[in-house]
């Protein structure tokens, strides 16, 4: 008798980024698929580079569901993931379209999940430039520092050599077994029409879910590009990413609903926000800065040295 596979549904939303898309489907087609069944949702959120048309032409098993160009990333993800359950996978890969799969990597993730139940789990996030600096990957809540603190000096040397716990893991990449998610729903669209996942995984750990890192799976991610500084923005335009477009990664509200939403307790979540506020008024607080990116790090291994897991 045959063993059966383990159905794995990989989603992403897109939008006008072909090449990219194509790209990331190139390096999915690669994977190791070893007692795994893999299909792929891809959500063309309204592109007019001729995604959909690519895509059909060079990847004729991937699903395609067309928006309107009003989705954003957390509803266009969602609707990816609603159109993946009706597969009956067992577990839901989300992932953006900007991203390059070692070919080990899912299998590493899914045989995780397997051996540690109720458990999400993320891979190593590396940059496309620098393969060997992580990017985005275990965050720390810090709330004197504002949230969440990202690394910015850590590198495939530094890290645990076994998989690890975390409290969030960014939604670059995230395997999902479909029991949280009907335990829990989906990303809150509503609330984060863009950034979802800042409040999904702290969501589902606080519903008793493990959030793991798995440092076997490596996955190759484009570097984040900074947006126009606030200050160059006319006064119109400014008070509505301040204050008004919640899909702007400026925008005050989303970042008081995000603190809210993902720390330990919203009276660190409230706390953390207004000395984000503060330092941003009077200390020029910027994460991107260098001195920020030049403060010396603890290796990750040693951080999260008690949250190691035995395999």
């Amino acid at each position: 008798m045959s063993e059966s596979k383990i159905k794995v549904a990989i989603v992403a939303p897109v939008h006008n980024r072909r090449e990219i898309t194509l790209q990331c489907l190139r390096s999915i087609s690669k994977l190791e698929q070893t007692r795994l069944d893999i299909k792929t949702f891809i959500v063309n959120d309204g592109s007019t580079d001729g995604t959909s048309e690519a895509i059909r032409a060079s990847f004729p098993t991937v699903t395609i569901i067309e928006g309107d160009g009003n989705l954003w990333f957390t509803e266009g993800t969602n609707v990816g993931a609603r159109a993946a359950l009706k597969y009956d996978p067992d577990y839901i890969l989300l992932i953006n379209d900007d991203q390059i799969f070692d070919s080990r990597s899912i299998k590493a993730m899914v045989d995780c999940a397997e051996k540690h139940p109720r458990s999400v789990i993320g891979p190593l996030l590396l940059l496309w430039d620098t393969p060997h600096k992580l990017f985005q990957t275990a965050p720390v809540w810090d709330t004197w520092s504002g949230g969440w603190r990202h690394w910015h000096n850590q590198t495939v040397w530094t890290i645990p050599k076994k998989p690890w716990k975390v409290d969030i893991i960014v939604g670059n990449c995230v395997l999902i077994p479909v029991a949280a998610i009907n335990e829990n729903g989906l990303m809150n669209s509503s609330r984060y029409p863009n950034y979802g996942d800042a409040e999904y995984t702290p969501r589902l750990k606080k519903a008793g879910w493990n959030l793991i890192i798995e440092p076997k799976a490596r996955v190759f991610c484009q570097p984040n590009s900074s947006p126009k500084s606030i200050r160059k923005l006319g006064v119109f335009t400014m008070f509505s990413a301040l204050f008004v477009d919640l899909k702007d990664v400026r925008n005050m509200r989303r970042m008081l609903y995000a603190n809210l939403d993902s720390a330990p307790t919203k009276i660190q979540g409230f706390t953390a926000f207004c000395l984000f506020i503060f330092k941003a008024i009077f200390g020029g607080y910027n994460e991107k800065t260098s001195l920020i990116k030049t403060i010396i790090e603890p290796p990750l291994a040693d951080t999260f040295s008690l949250s190691i897991l035995d395999e």
